[in-house]
This record gives C-alpha cells, sequence and structure tokens, in this order.
C-alpha cells in the first residue's frame, strides 16, 4: 500500500484520529494496536509515535476528538439567554442531535464503561468531559434546587443517552415505533418528563 504524504503535521494528527476513532469504536481500547492504526492511515508505525507518544495517548485524544464538536454545540447552548426552561429544552434538543448523529463516539463511551479501567475513566473525566458536565451541572442546579445536582444532571444526560443505546431493540418491544427514533421526538419527551417532575409545582424533592 502506498504510504500517505501530508503537508502539514497538523494534516497528519487529523488522518491519523480520523481513523483511530471508528478502529477503536468497533474494536475498543484493548483490541487495536498502533500497527491496525498505522496500516489504516498510510503511515509508518515510526511516524505515528512521532505524533502519539503511546496507544493510551492516541485513545484519549481519539475520544476527545469525537466529542469537540459536541462541546462545541454545547457551549453555545450554554450562552444562549433565556429563561431556565428555554435553556435546558435547547439543551436537551442539541445534545440529542449530536449524540445520535455520532454511533462511533457513543460505541467509545460505551467501551470505555465497560472496560472500567480507572487511569483512562480519570483521565477523561478530567480532561475531556468535566468541562461541559459542570455547565449540566450548573443548569441542574437551576431547574432543580432541591434534589443532589450531581444526581440530577447524570440523569438529564443519562435519559437522552438511554434512549440512544437502546435503538437496536426498541423497535422489537411493544409498542415501538420508528418515529421513536428520531431526536427531536426523543428530546421533546425527556424535556416534558423532566418539566412535569422537577419544574412544576416549585420543584421536585429529590432528599427526605
Amino acid at each position: 500500500m502506498a504510504k500517505a504524504k501530508f503537508t502539514t503535521s497538523q494534516d497528519a494528527i487529523t488522518a491519523i484520529l480520523n481513523e483511530s476513532i471508528p478502529l477503536f469504536a468497533k474494536n475498543g481500547f484493548s483490541g487495536v494496536s498502533i500497527r491496525h492504526v498505522s496500516k489504516a492511515v498510510g503511515i509508518s508505525i515510526a511516524t505515528l509515535y512521532h505524533h502519539f507518544p503511546d496507544k493510551k495517548t492516541l485513545y484519549l485524544k481519539s475520544i476527545e476528538r469525537a466529542f469537540s464538536d459536541k462541546a462545541e454545540g454545547l457551549t453555545d447552548v450554554n450562552n444562549t439567554p433565556g429563561t431556565k426552561e428555554e435553556r435546558l429544552k435547547l439543551f436537551i434538543l442539541r445534545f440529542t442531535e449530536l449524540m445520535s448523529g455520532d454511533p462511533n463516539f457513543r460505541l467509545l463511551l460505551q467501551r470505555e464503561l465497560l472496560d472500567a479501567d480507572n487511569s483512562r475513566l480519570q483521565l477523561l473525566a478530567e480532561q475531556v468531559f468535566k468541562e461541559q458536565f459542570q455547565n449540566v451541572l450548573n443548569l441542574a442546579k437551576e431547574i432543580s434546587p432541591k434534589c443532589d445536582p450531581h444526581l440530577m444532571a447524570i440523569s438529564i444526560v443519562g435519559l437522552i443517552l438511554f434512549h440512544l443505546e437502546t435503538t437496536p431493540i426498541r423497535m422489537y418491544l411493544p409498542e415501538g415505533r420508528e418515529e421513536h427514533n428520531q431526536p427531536e421526538v426523543i428530546a421533546h419527551h425527556v424535556y416534558v418528563l423532566l418539566t412535569e417532575g422537577l419544574l412544576k409545582n416549585g420543584g421536585l424533592k429529590c432528599s427526605d
């Protein structure tokens, strides 16, 4: 196979990450080697190591790259003025759209949770997801001040992700419909579910 040639170092990094993301999503961290990635990109192993010192760094950067467009989109939502209800509705819709459009990222996240490697999970939490989770945490404090904000933030994200993760089986369950896979339908359902419980009558009390 002909070796790939890149004009700049950034072009090479982009090409490497573009190939590594689907490889890690399909096969997991342990199922992908540096050789697999270098072959997919069309570069030597030495060239790949020039840009990424080890597989763990490449893996973390792959997840970071896969999450980058979502982080950018969610930052735009957090900077949008409006009531807490309007910002919650917009966040849920944008997050659902972004996540539903990227099965590779969802697979990466699922595989990482299943692998349960504490060192990688800590790095991901601190280096990739921390800023955006803090934004969800702040929103959770606004919409439901009587609830534990960490648990509420996890619940908001989890409601959306579980709908997407169960897409392959939901159609075979009673009353499953094709429209249930549409991001706007999922987002509206989650928003109504949350607002009926959290924002009505001054908010739900989540603890004794």
